[in-house]
């Protein structure tokens, strides 16, 4: 569990599930993303997620906004399903329900998160990616620190030829130098 000023990461509850796949139905959250997830897509993504998080101690957890909301989207680190030249790696990804886009929730938690993988983990190096039409989290990796890897741009392995969605932008973010 991690928390920041205004938000809490936590492992995920059953309370969760509705707002979770309301979250992921949502066309406006979805946009980037090849479809929008049936409840039972969902339920199952939140299922590995838990039993990740169990597992390793770390994963993309719920987020709360204690006072707000008990659930305004998930935050945290992964590990791709997918091969291309910069896997194995550990990447940070956000989703949040659109009524709370722009409250820098996305910014705030990411920011504990790689302070996480940074300092706790140990990890050397986390990347983020996207399509190049997603601004919103092009702004986000930005503001925590990743920069934009322009070599390292990618067709999505996971998506057919000729799909709208299949080119990403890569940004990475290393951990900072000892003094």
């Amino acid at each position: 569990m991690l928390r920041t000023s205004r938000l809490l990461l936590r492992q995920w509850r059953e309370s969760d599930l509705a707002p979770c796949a309301a979250m992921n139905a949502d066309p406006r959250v979805m946009e980037f993303m090849p479809k929008p997830l049936s409840r039972a897509e969902c339920d199952a993504m939140v299922h590995r997620l838990r039993i990740h998080i169990e597992e390793c101690g770390w994963g993309i957890w719920a987020v709360e906004a204690p006072g707000v909301s008990d659930f305004v989207g998930s935050v945290g680190l992964g590990r791709p399903r997918f091969e291309t030249h910069f896997t194995p790696c550990v990447e940070i990804a956000w989703r949040l329900c659109a009524q709370y886009w722009g409250y820098g929730y996305a910014t705030e938690a990411a920011r504990s998160a790689l302070a996480f993988a940074f300092e706790t983990l140990g990890l050397p190096e986390i990347v983020a990616f996207t399509v190049p039409a997603n601004r919103r989290s092009w702004r986000v990796m930005e503001r925590v620190g990743l920069v934009r890897d322009i070599s390292g741009d990618f067709d999505h392995p996971s998506l057919p030829e000729g799909h709208a969605l299949r080119r990403h932008v890569l940004y990475r973010g290393r951990a900072p130098s000892p003094m």
